[in-house]
């Protein structure tokens, strides 16, 4: 079983739900360390106390903000846990929104929350009553010496929570981007066209159709350069679509994506297991007409 990363209350009004909360996704990553170029030699990272040149113990390392003018308030963790105190083993709620109003750029990082301390009745009370209103709880909650804007919802048998960003974490699109088209500045025919392919490609969400092929290719750049083989160079990314030939690349693209659904999908590989039988009987028969031939010699 897996250890949780926080355990605490969720209040609303007066009622409290203990609750323990789990990791609930994991990236996938390769492992690499760090070498200096054409050398065998490693780089590592130290604290390292940059007056006196020593090497510092992670416990004896204290948080210093920046005040201006080379001078550093010093904190240490009491002192930032004190700030709130009980905050890091409490969620209060604030209010349930719809869940359909939540914009998904709010979203950060999602965990499970299991009930704790015996106490599932009330785990369930909560998760069920979310689920019939379609609600989520939004709330605060202080975890690791940072508070986090979060979102509880009920997930089949579960209540899950979604760590979000404040309202100033997320930037205007229109301080950071230039350029952006109008609305409407396509035209009607390549516009019915783009639409034709959208309902050409569209499918159910499946989220094990889908896979991680670039950390698939490291790993195989990895295994060819382990073996001393030549490295296999990837296909370079796609020019960008000429605007004056829009409307023929989407019309190509409409009946690739048609040919595509028309034609059957490949047949399982286990056919081919008669395949190898018959190949099996030749060579047979091969051996066999081998076995004639020295007989007729020796008449």
């Amino acid at each position: 079983m897996a250890r949780p990363i926080w355990t605490g209350a969720i209040t609303f009004g007066l009622v409290s739900v203990p609750v323990a909360m789990y990791s609930a996704t994991h990236e996938h990553e390769v492992s690499f360390h760090q070498f200096e170029k054409d050398t065998s030699d490693r780089i590592r990272y130290r604290r390292v106390n940059e007056r006196t040149g020593k090497e510092v113990d992670y416990d004896d390392i204290v948080k210093g903000a920046d005040v201006g003018g080379g001078d550093y308030v010093l904190l240490d963790q009491d002192e930032l846990d004190a700030v709130a105190p009980g905050r890091s083993r409490s969620l209060e709620i604030d209010r349930f929104v719809d869940l359909d109003d939540i914009d998904p750029i709010y979203y950060q990082k999602t965990y499970y929350l299991g009930p704790a301390k015996d106490n599932a009745k009330v785990y369930g009370l909560l998760r069920d009553a979310m689920t019939d209103a379609n609600r989520a709880a939004i709330g605060t909650l202080v975890m690791r010496g940072k508070e986090y804007l979060t979102a509880i919802r009920a997930d089949g048998d579960l209540l899950v929570l979604q760590t979000m960003f404040f309202a100033d974490e997320v930037r205007d699109p229109k301080d950071e981007i230039e350029g952006l088209p109008r609305k409407g500045a396509a035209k009607k025919n390549e516009l019915s066209m783009a639409q034709q392919l959208i309902d050409s490609m569209a499918g159910p969400w499946r989220p094990k159709d889908f896979r991680d092929t670039y950390t698939d290719r490291v790993n195989d750049l990895i295994e060819q350069k382990k073996a001393g083989k030549e490295v296999t160079v990837a296909e370079p990314a796609p020019e960008p679509t000429d605007v004056t030939d829009l409307f023929e690349v989407l019309k190509r693209s409409v009946e690739n994506a048609q040919k595509r659904r028309s034609t059957p999908p490949r047949k399982a590989p286990a056919k081919k297991a008669p395949a190898k039988k018959a190949t099996a009987k030749k060579a047979t028969t091969k051996k066999s007409t081998a076995k004639k031939k020295p007989a007729k010699k020796a008449s």
